[in-house]
């Protein structure tokens, strides 16, 4: 009886540990100062028996992740259960990433640099879509290409946002106009990790992945919790909601079911220009994806998405009835778009990959007076075969892509129909224990521009399991398409003026990368990763804002144009829930024609970014703090009258986020975006030219075509919202709720 007794009073404490809704398994479970412990199975959970009553410090730890660790109290005959979640460390450097050598691999074993961003980095300062999300990437910068309407594109290392190539799950599909209005609508609770690649890539995914490419890779329904929402809303009056499920059809079927929605309709004039200081928007996305069971765990999923928006910026008092006219001026953009993608490995021995996708953009548009009307199609089809033999990791394929273009503008006389095909081949070659060499080369053959050969090489020394140097070479290429990624050809304020007939864009990069884990013996964790790069670009089209202040001149640069740097990202974890991310970039982005050398319009020379992170673990509060640096910038005039400044200043960005975790289910958050209130309006007399007379009504044009100085335009000044370098937006506050169920 004594012993049943005994028995009886022990407790049981049990629970799941969980990465962002997915099982961890291996995880190790320790009573402190006792020799009771367990690793969770592959389903997450864990059961401690047999344990006397009292109080307990519980530790979680699991490589790659930040140690947990919680004071329990147990009763007599209590059975406890326990649900964990592991934050990621700066540690994390095994990630899986395809997007380096289009398969997977340990991030630490591809011969490629890439970069990984998870959900919980993108949690640390909430936004409505992608391109927002991207600000706190070091060396990426999300540029806002219109004061009115507010579209934009990618900058990665100083390069103009065409020369980034957009995936989604490894599908080309974001890109010609989608590169402009495309990078809205994903929603960020979908979104299984991003990969990012800096520096040419056309020897893998052909015309575009020039200046580097993003890889958005959404979630396996083995990996989405079973049902989520998050919503969160600001003190501007913006909206933003995703909610998502996942559930089986049939036995061999799952589905992943997610919605998006945004709506910002409050117009707000805090500059006092009389137009619209963030577009007012209305948009939603859809996204279902399905993952069928196979044979022998062979691939096949296929995705779907639609996205509808409704975007206008403009003059206050402008509505829909004024659109198109020339009384009140607005920009009014209405954008459907749907795509899909799928992926399909063949009943063969050996492993070959069928990856199929296509989408749909139409584009109904006015800037002004000037109306916009576009349609894009564009198909892909890709067969890859992935084959080891000895110390060579081979990988061949051949692709087509089919581009559909239209539009109402004088340079499309008629509808552009585009086929290129291709075919690529890269060896791995291991030659020694620590040493690898990769080589790889894709041929195009583009109707417009013959053939295209695009090599690159990449060789990877792994001096210790601590210690990796990676040395990248490449070619890229880029046929431009100017009205479906210039957004300054479509406003109306402007004549463009094409000089010649304009031939693709060619560069030439090396990239240098290192990377270092340090362990200290306190369980401090230390990750340096720098780079040195390098792109010479010939054949480089830029806009000409100054030859003529009506005009934007497109040519190829006689000459050329330099992208060259270094960059450093610093990562430390601390055993005590702190983290820190900080990173740094110096660029020198410069053209030199007739011998004369300038710094490219819209590029700053210095950017940094940082991240920190503490988790008051007794209150289950964490705290972020986010932000930005951006360097001067040689910025667009309009004549030497312009009194506008000619550099932007250096100017920052930050933000404060609180997050509460001790709700079942839920977390709670709120901050503080842009906590300087700062706007690019300081230190200049106005943003947009003109602003008081958007048509050029009452402008004073000489013979030539150039506006005079007269007593009501003084600066000899024309309509131009193009002097855009950041945000309008000012301080704001947010408040958001998230809701999952694992």
């Amino acid at each position: 009886m004594v012993g049943h007794y005994c028995f009886a009073q022990t407790a049981t404490l049990k629970g799941k540990v969980i990465d962002n809704g997915e099982p961890l398994p291996m995880a190790n479970v320790l009573l402190k100062g006792t020799e009771m412990g367990s690793a969770t199975d592959i389903e997450g959970v864990f059961e401690l028996t047999n344990i006397q009553p009292g109080n307990y410090v519980l530790l979680v730890s699991s490589l790659g992740y930040l140690p947990y660790q919680t004071k329990i109290n147990l009763g007599p005959a209590e059975v406890k259960t326990i649900n964990i979640s592991l934050e990621p460390s700066a540690e994390s450097l095994d990630e899986t990433v395809v997007t380096g050598t289009l398969k997977p691999v340990s991030r630490l074993e591809s011969p490629v640099p890439v970069e990984v961003y998870s959900p919980t980095f993108l949690k640390k300062n909430p936004t409505a879509s992608i391109f927002d999300a991207l600000q706190n990437v070091n060396g990426v910068r999300p540029q806002i290409n219109c004061n009115v309407c507010n579209t934009g594109d990618i900058h990665i290392n100083g390069l103009e946002g065409p020369y980034t190539l957009v995936l989604i799950d490894g599908m080309p599909i974001v890109s010609g106009l989608g590169t402009v209005y495309g990078l809205t609508g994903i929603p960020n609770s979908l979104i299984e990790q991003i990969e990012i690649v800096k520096g040419p890539a056309s020897s893998l995914y052909g015309s575009e992945a020039v200046g580097g490419l993003i890889n958005i890779i959404t979630k396996t329904t083995l990996s989405a919790p079973e049902f989520f929402a998050d919503g969160f809303m600001t003190g501007w009056g913006e909206y933003n909601l995703d909610v998502g499920s996942k559930f089986g059809l049939g036995k061999k079927a799952d589905v992943l079911l997610g919605v998006n929605y945004f709506n910002y309709n409050q117009p707000i004039d805090n500059n006092g220009d009389n137009f619209t200081d963030l577009t007012l928007q209305d948009r939603i996305s859809i996204f279902q994806k399905w993952d069928v069971e196979r044979k022998d765990s062979r691939i096949f999923s296929l995705a779907g998405r639609f996205f509808y928006e409704d975007r206008w910026g403009g003059e206050m008092q402008w509505t829909p009835e004024f659109r198109g006219g020339d009384e009140i001026y607005g920009e009014s953009i209405y954008t459907r778009r749907w795509e899909v993608l799928g992926k399909y490995q063949l009943p063969l021995a050996e492993k070959l990959l069928l990856s199929v996708s296509y989408n749909d953009h139409s584009q109904n548009s006015v800037y002004g007076d000037t109306e916009y009307l576009a349609d894009q199609r564009i198909g892909f089809a890709q067969l890859t075969w992935d084959k080891t033999l000895g110390h060579h990791d081979l990988l061949l394929g051949s692709a087509v892509r089919y581009n559909y273009y239209d539009d109402n503008t004088p340079a499309t006389p008629e509808a552009d129909r585009i086929w290129i095909p291709s075919v690529f081949a890269q060896d791995e070659y291991s030659f020694a224990p620590k040493h690898s060499f990769l080589g790889g080369l894709r041929y195009d053959h583009d109707q417009r521009h013959g053939n295209i050969l695009t090599p690159r090489a990449a060789y990877k020394w792994k001096i210790s399991d601590h210690d990796i140097l990676r040395v990248n070479a490449g070619t890229g290429f880029r046929v431009v398409n100017l009205f479906t990624e210039e957004h300054a050809a479509l406003t109306g304020a402007r004549e463009v003026v094409i000089a010649e007939e304009l031939k693709p864009e060619r560069s030439v990069n090396v990239n240098l990368n290192y990377l270092k884990k340090i362990y200290s013996d306190n369980g401090t964790f230390i990750g340096i990763d720098a780079s040195a790069f390098y792109t010479r670009f010939s054949n480089v089209i830029l806009p000409d804002y100054e030859t003529n202040p009506n005009q934007i001149i497109y040519d190829n640069l006689d000459g050329k144009s330099v992208s060259q740097g270094i960059s450093a990202n610093l990562d430390i974890a601390f055993p005590s829930s702190l983290k820190i991310m900080v990173g740094a970039t110096w660029q020198d982005v410069s053209n030199t024609e007739n011998g004369v050398t300038q710094q490219q319009i819209l590029t700053e020379s210095i950017t940094a970014t940082w991240n920190l992170s503490y988790t008051f673990r007794s209150l289950k509060l964490t705290a972020d703090y986010t932000g930005n640096l951006y360097g001067p910038m040689r910025l667009p005039l309009l004549g030497e009258l312009d009194p506008r400044q000619a550099y932007s200043p250096t100017w920052s960005i930050q933000n404060i986020q609180f997050t509460y975790k001790g709700l079942h289910n839920f977390e709670v958050y709120g901050g503080i975006k842009n906590l300087l209130d700062w706007t690019p309006n300081r230190g200049n007399p106005f943003i947009i030219a003109r602003a008081n007379d958007p048509f050029d009504k009452e402008v004073t044009f000489d013979s030539s075509g150039n506006a005079m100085a007269t007593q009501n335009n003084p600066y000899a000044l024309t309509f131009d919202p193009t002097y855009v370098y950041g945000p309008n937006q000012g301080i704001r506050g947010f408040l958001g709720l998230r809701y999952t169920v694992f």
